[in-house]
């Protein structure tokens, strides 16, 4: 009789492929069982868990060891130096200061429309202009003398107010005065008038005191019943002066613009040969 033994094939050796996620190492251990039981039948066995479990046993037994026989490294002791630069690292970080973008180009206020006298009215005082002067009016309570008052003016500064009081205004001037052709009094006893006469007389102050609005000298408006009292000279440059304010509020050239542009005209006539047809002029 024949006997036929069952001679089992040789399974060739298949390669595994996994990543460990040290962070999640069971993952790769189910990819490796899941392994197992897809390429081979270990896991049909009666006895896998046991097998599985001293397998276990005997990686964590080789793990203590090897870290048994490893020798301790010793503590290494930084100096004190470098222990507080480390704490003062942690240390949040003093907020740098960046330049902040001009946003509102810090709009300054629009120049104020001046009042009937060529000045600004305010609660406590008021004062006008012309080209040589500035007067201030300062209403006080009824019954006033003139020896309560104290006023003291500089150069460049104004002191004005009632002893034993604060002062009513205490600051400089938009521009010099003449202190000695500087006067002041009590009108009615109820009113303390300062007349200050400008150093520069062909210049509208657009405030009085430093710290007050400022108004637009381009409509401040001459009293021209006093044009006549001016000298000729005087007079030709403050009427030069309207006339180019008046110009510029109607978008119109001024006196000296317009010089320019009769001597253009002038020359440009008594040189016809000239083209000046893609001539610019400002």
């Amino acid at each position: 009789m024949a006997i036929i033994s069952e001679m089992q094939e040789e399974r060739p050796s298949v390669p595994f492929k996994a990543s460990l996620d040290p962070s999640n190492p069971l993952v790769f251990l189910e990819e490796v069982l899941d392994f197992m039981g897809k390429e081979s039948d270990f896991l049909l066995k009666d006895s896998a868990e046991k097998e599985v479990s001293t397998a276990l046993t005997s990686a964590k037994k080789r793990l203590r060891e090897a870290e048994a026989e490893e020798p301790l490294k010793p503590i290494e002791k930084k100096p004190a130096k470098e222990s507080v630069q480390k704490k003062e690292s942690l240390k949040p970080t003093e907020p740098m200061e960046v330049d902040k973008p001009k946003k509102e180009e810090e709009q300054k206020p629009r120049p104020i429309i001046p009042n009937k006298g060529n000045g600004l009215d305010f609660e406590t005082y008021s004062w006008t202009q012309n080209l040589q002067e500035v007067t201030i009016t300062i209403p006080v309570p009824s019954g006033t003398k003139s020896r309560s008052v104290t006023c003291e003016i500089k150069k460049n500064r104004l002191k004005v107010g009632l002893k034993g009081q604060d002062l009513i205004i205490d600051g400089e001037f938009f521009s010099a005065v003449k202190p000695d052709d500087c006067f002041w009094n009590i009108e009615d006893q109820k009113v303390i008038s300062v007349l200050l006469t400008k150093q520069d007389q062909m210049q509208w102050w657009k405030y009085c005191v430093k710290g007050e609005p400022e108004i637009d000298t381009q409509k401040v408006e001459p009293e021209s019943s006093k044009l006549s009292d001016l000298d000729p000279e005087t007079r030709s440059s403050v009427e030069k002066m309207m006339f180019d304010q008046r110009q510029k509020q109607m978008g119109l050239p001024t006196s000296d613009e317009i010089e320019k542009q009769d001597m253009m005209k002038k020359f440009m006539s008594q040189h016809p040969e000239m083209n000046f047809s893609n001539a610019k002029f400002n």
